[in-house]
């Protein structure tokens, strides 16, 4: 697989470079430290997976995945941040990211985080699931929370764990912004959830759960 960093501090962009490349089954690593020259590598070269920095000096990296999921490349993209804020954690959610590793993480667990984004699944780091309790909810509520859903909740509720906007959901379930924040509210009342942050962990916990 052939993965892109963009991220503007190189000695990121080697470290992690140099742990990405000595596995087998990652064929080149290439790296880009501002929005203008990552794009310009996407439209060179197809890459499986784009590892992003949340901030670029004075550019957003979600302004770039957003911009970069607009061609339809068919890229995977997780965000690499240091930050661990729920607020930055939920804008990433919001434009559709595949996963989201902090910078404090351990090698392994960044190798295993990708692998697990390019078989399909959502990765997103534990302190994240741990945050308000989420972890212990999710256990005690499991499938049984799922079944006080409608149908149609269930539907939202999936989109949430993929990332999609409030807009794209709407789209996707050809339904209005509005039905769709409703629903949205009703998911979060019957799961004893506070925001949809939340439920895209629940939901995506429950999934890994089944596996």
């Amino acid at each position: 697989m052939n993965v892109l960093i963009v991220d503007d501090h190189p000695l990121v962009c080697s470290g992690i470079k140099n742990i990405l490349i000595s596995e087998a089954d990652i064929k080149t690593v290439e790296q880009a430290n501002d929005v203008r020259t990552a794009l310009e590598r996407l439209s060179e070269q197809y890459f499986d997976l784009v590892l992003v920095d949340m901030r670029l000096k004075n550019e957003s990296g979600l302004d770039f995945i957003s911009a970069a999921k607009s061609k339809n490349l068919g890229s995977k993209f997780v965000i690499l941040s240091s930050s661990s804020s729920s607020r930055d954690f939920e804008k990433a959610l919001e434009v559709g990211i595949d996963g989201y590793i902090l910078k404090d993480a351990f090698p392994e667990d960044i190798v295993y985080a990708l692998k697990t984004v390019l078989r399909g699944r959502k990765y997103f780091d534990p302190a994240f699931v741990e945050q308000g309790g989420l972890q212990s909810q999710q256990h005690s509520k499991g499938a049984e929370g799922m079944e006080s859903l409608s149908r149609r909740e269930i539907e939202v509720l999936e989109c949430l764990g993929k990332g999609l906007s409030n807009k794209s959901i709407a789209e996707k379930l050809f339904i209005s912004e509005n039905t769709v924040k409703k629903h949205i509210s009703s998911i979060l009342a019957k799961l004893g959830l506070d925001d949809r942050t939340q439920a895209a962990l629940y939901i995506n916990r429950l999934k890994d759960d089944r596996t």
